[in-house]
């Protein structure tokens, strides 16, 4: 799965000029929670957070009034508040890379690049859609999480045996440590599951239907 199957596409930008409000409304009414900064000739030029932009406004513990805070706020525009050293991917990055840059750099969304030119934006909540759907966490079935010895062939046989006993897969994962795994299969009853599992794992941690 790459970075164009879950990228946003025509992402909602801002301008460099923009005020702080001005900001704050675009992100409200469309619902993001970051936005690429982005030149009239379409540069890339920084992006600027939620976070971002509630640092720099007043705490509601301010003794200022109301318009004392709107005539200050309006003095901010984006390009003095955005990061302007951005961190981006392209169409052709693996979700799970993408991922990966988010967690190092702690960062919510990344903007997607092809030649240059802005084209989407991938965030946080794209991969949670990703991870909900390769766990299967929509679909009913029985959800097993074991142990397993790292030997060839050790998953072939299990899940094999699985196979045989009607079961349909509709998940399946493995931990970093290539000895837990997790899987959800449908067509099958709890009790011959477990039962023919338990050979063929060192433990199984945890069994539900869901």
């Amino acid at each position: 799965m790459l970075v164009r199957d879950r990228m946003s596409r025509m992402p909602i930008v801002i301008r460099p000029h923009a005020t702080v409000p001005e900001a704050l409304q675009v992100m409200k009414g469309s619902k993001v929670r970051q936005l690429p900064v982005v030149t009239e000739k379409g540069e890339l030029v920084g992006i600027v957070s939620l976070v971002d932009l509630l640092r720099v406004s007043p705490s509601p513990a301010t003794s200022l009034s109301v318009w004392e805070m709107e005539y200050l706020l309006e003095k901010i525009t984006v390009e003095k508040v955005m990061t302007r050293e951005v961190i981006t991917v392209t169409e052709t990055t693996a979700v799970e890379e993408a991922g990966r840059i988010m967690a190092d750099n702690k960062v919510s969304g990344l903007p997607v690049m092809r030649d240059g030119e802005l084209v989407g934006i991938i965030t946080e909540t794209d991969l949670f859609h990703v991870l909900v759907e390769l766990f299967g966490a929509r679909e009913p079935g029985i959800r097993v999480t074991a142990r397993v010895k790292p030997v060839k062939g050790g998953l072939a046989k299990l899940s094999g045996a699985v196979s045989a006993l009607g079961a349909r897969f509709v998940a399946f994962g493995i931990a970093a440590d290539s000895e837990t795994i997790t899987f959800k299969v449908q067509e099958v009853e709890r009790e011959p599951l477990v039962k023919t599992i338990e050979p063929l794992v060192d433990e199984i941690v945890d069994v539900r239907e869901s």
